[in-house]
């Protein structure tokens, strides 16, 4: 959207606003691919746009509102990366999704940390759309079940289910530091954990999810 001129200066595009927004969160989100949230320089992604640091203000008032809509298009990307491949099997489709969201963490281990538990972990805001993106997670499980689920039996799974978001996370956390297993593993795991989980809920969707 910008290029160099011949002197080696940022020449600047004439962008619609909507556009320039979109374009300072795509830049921001793909430097959130290797640092932290509260690591992004506002005056780099202002050189890399071709714009003033004072000018990027003038589409997010505060760098908490440019932070927030990085993340949030940042947890948009996520949940399009593990949308369930309808065409395969049920097991087929869970063990999907789970790899396609260990490879979208392995590339973004650095914001995926400090989201998590860096200082960015202790904004509310920023909770708000981790939470957000938890429970989508949790409707997505929910949409794909392969049997009913009664509405009596729905916060005891729910429950469960939220719990195995937090095993998910805490485990993968862990295995990026050092990865004492391979990514196949990892996967392996976080599959038959799920499935153990369904089996002490309900063996009727413990046996469906493994078809």
């Amino acid at each position: 959207m910008s290029s160099k001129g011949t002197g080696g200066t940022v020449k600047r595009t004439r962008l619609s606003p909507g556009e320039r927004r979109t374009q300072l969160i795509t830049l921001g989100a793909k430097m959130l691919g290797d640092r932290a949230i509260e690591d992004i320089s506002i005056t780099e992604i202002a050189e890399q746009a071709g714009i003033s640091r004072g000018l990027l203000f003038h589409y997010f008032p505060t760098k908490q509102d440019f932070q927030l809509a990085i993340v949030h298009h940042a947890n948009a990307e996520l949940l399009e990366r593990v949308a369930p491949d309808r065409s395969l099997g049920v097991f087929d489709m869970l063990r999907d999704s789970i790899d396609r969201y260990i490879a979208y963490v392995s590339e973004n281990r650095t914001s995926y940390l400090a989201l998590l538990r860096g200082p960015a972990s202790t904004s509310p805001l920023l909770v708000t759309l981790v939470e957000e993106t938890r429970e989508a997670i949790v409707g997505i499980i929910l949409t794909e079940a392969p049997v009913p689920v009664d509405d009596t039996d729905r916060p005891r799974l729910l429950l469960a289910i939220r719990g195995w978001i937090a095993f998910v996370e805490e485990t993968t956390l862990s295995w990026l530091r050092d990865e004492p297993i391979t990514r196949e593993e990892l996967v392996d795991l976080l599959v038959e954990s799920l499935l153990a989980l369904a089996l002490s809920l309900s063996p009727a969707l413990s046996a469906a999810l493994r078809n």
